[in-house]
């Protein structure tokens, strides 16, 4: 229990499933559908439809910014369908909920990565001492080429 005056503060609740730091979606738009999983596994692969499919829409992730969510959909590549919802597979596991729970984090850890905003790299200029040796280097180099011309006309 947090009494008044308590430095710490209480995360803030999210309706919904919590996808990453305040993104967030309703659980209604977390479409699951399941099907028979390939692979190993004996009889149990040919009976029990394990095999996860998450589908969602980017419009239904909430707080996430219109930049993130061009990079997200840039980061899914080729998990993104022809109407523009994610698509997560995962058939790895022995079951529908351990599947659940791997797709939800492959589109957490997309998320986490989508909510990065890339550095901007600004060209710099060289420095006046770095452009005197390098123009130093030129000439001791342009040096050296000029005695092997002269040595051989010597010749």
């Amino acid at each position: 229990m947090v009494e008044k005056g308590d430095s710490k503060s209480l995360a803030p609740v999210l309706p919904g499933v919590t996808l990453g730091r305040s993104v967030w979606a309703d659980k209604g738009h977390l479409q699951f559908g399941f099907s028979r999983s390939g692979g190993p596994g004996g009889q149990n692969v040919n009976k029990v439809n394990t095999k996860t499919e998450l589908r969602i829409h980017p419009d239904d992730l909430h707080g996430l910014s219109e930049r993130a969510r061009t990079r997200l959909l840039r980061l899914a590549g080729r998990a993104v369908d022809a109407a523009g919802c994610l698509v997560l597979v995962s058939g790895s596991e022995r079951t529908q909920e351990a599947n659940r729970r791997t797709c939800v984090a492959r589109l957490r850890g997309l998320i986490e990565r989508a909510l990065v905003e890339p550095k901007i790299r600004r060209q710099s200029h060289p420095t006046a001492a770095s452009e005197r040796r390098r123009l130093e280097r030129k000439k001791a180099r342009s040096v050296i080429k000029q005695q092997r011309h002269e040595a051989r006309a010597a010749w």
